[in-house]
This record gives structure tokens, C-alpha cells and sequence, in this order.
């Protein structure tokens, strides 16, 4: 089981987040959101990420001439793209990626996963009209697909005493959590963000 966290805005958080064990760490590229990150900020927090951490870019329908300049300045290794964009769009800068699906009660999922077909994997999140992630919300885990072939990391409402049951529910192959870890928007608090690694690793091993 993988650990995705999110919302990283300072080099204090990411030492942290790296240290208590995470897979992963999100830096926000969306102006709107309350963990956005600049990019000389976010190349100084890349600096001091473990070198097998994997560290990801978030985007929301960004203009591809921001996303490269982006690139050109911060080594990330997989993009996330939480917008309306077409495989084509994500497929143009050469990286792997993640496509987010807002879990909107009407939504094929099947379909919208067979319209990027080479993505890394779909990040499955709450759907809130006008929002494109960060909610805080939660959606129906039995929703989540089970044999899609398709690799899928699990989003929206959790926190360090649901994620176990969110993995036994949806049997993700990754989890992704920004709120549910913080002290407040954009600043994340070392204790709950150990508590969610350890409740997700042992949740995956017990399953």
C-alpha cells in the first residue's frame, strides 16, 4: 500500500512527511487552492525530498506553457491532473501521470478510465460542484472498481481512523490524503500524518 501526501507548502512539512514514511508528496500547482505552491518554492522543497520519494505535481487545467515551466524548474516525477484534460493534453509532456475522476453520481468511471489509456493510474476523489479536489468529503468506496486492470489510489475524506476501512472497502493500490493530516489548510501535523501511514501499511498487510 502505497501513501500519497498532499498539499506540501513548506520545506519543514516535507522533511516530516518524508520521515514518517510517505511514498509520495503533492505539491499543488492550482492558484485557487489553499496548499497552492510556488515554484521556487516548491524547488526548494524538492531539494531536500528523499531521492526514491516520489514527488508529484498537481494541475488543473493548466495552461501546457505554465506546466512546462514548471517542469523546466522542479523534478517531478508524475504528473496529476484533476481538470477536464484530455489524454492527449497529459500525454504531451512526457512524464507519467495520474488522471483524477470526481466521483459524480452519474459518472462511467469504466469510460473515463478507457479515455486515457495510458495513464499511470486514477486518483478517485469526492465530487463538489465548482471544486476540483480537497474537499474533505468522502464518497460510496463500493464504487470503486475492482477489475479495471487499472491501477487506482483512493482520495477524498480520508483521515488516520477511516483510511483502514476505506482500504478494505475499495482495495485500492494507493491512498492520497491532505486534510485529513493537517493542522490547517496547507500545514500538516507530524502525528496524524504517522498515524494515517502506519493505520494505511497496516491495513494492507492485515487485508
Amino acid at each position: 500500500m502505497q501513501v500519497k501526501i498532499c498539499g506540501i507548502t513548506d520545506i519543514d512539512d516535507a522533511i516530516a512527511v518524508s520521515a514518517a514514511g510517505a511514498d509520495a508528496l503533492g505539491l499543488v500547482f492550482y492558484a485557487k487552492s489553499p496548499r497552492f505552491v510556488a515554484v521556487q518554492q516548491a524547488a526548494a522543497i524538492a531539494r531536500v525530498v528523499p531521492p526514491l520519494t516520489t514527488l508529484v505535481g498537481l494541475f488543473v487545467d493548466a495552461d501546457a506553457v505554465a506546466v512546462r515551466d514548471v517542469l523546466a524548474r522542479v523534478p517531478l516525477n508524475l504528473l496529476q491532473f484533476h481538470g477536464s484534460e484530455s489524454a492527449d493534453y497529459c500525454e504531451q509532456f512526457q512524464r507519467p501521470y495520474l488522471k483524477a475522476l470526481r466521483m459524480k453520481a452519474d459518472l462511467d468511471v469504466a469510460a473515463a478510465m478507457a479515455a486515457h489509456p495510458n495513464a499511470r493510474g486514477f486518483l478517485l476523489d469526492a465530487y463538489r460542484p465548482g471544486v476540483p479536489g480537497g474537499t474533505g468529503e468522502s464518497f460510496d468506496w463500493q464504487r470503486v472498481p475492482r477489475d479495471s486492470g487499472r491501477q487506482i489510489v483512493l482520495a477524498g475524506g480520508l483521515k488516520p481512523d477511516n483510511v483502514a476501512r476505506a482500504i478494505a472497502a475499495a482495495q485500492p493500490q494507493a491512498v492520497d490524503v491532505s486534510g485529513g493530516v493537517e493542522a490547517a489548510p496547507g500545514r500538516k501535523d507530524p502525528d496524524k500524518v504517522r498515524a494515517f501511514i502506519r493505520a494505511a501499511k497496516r491495513a494492507f498487510v492485515e487485508a
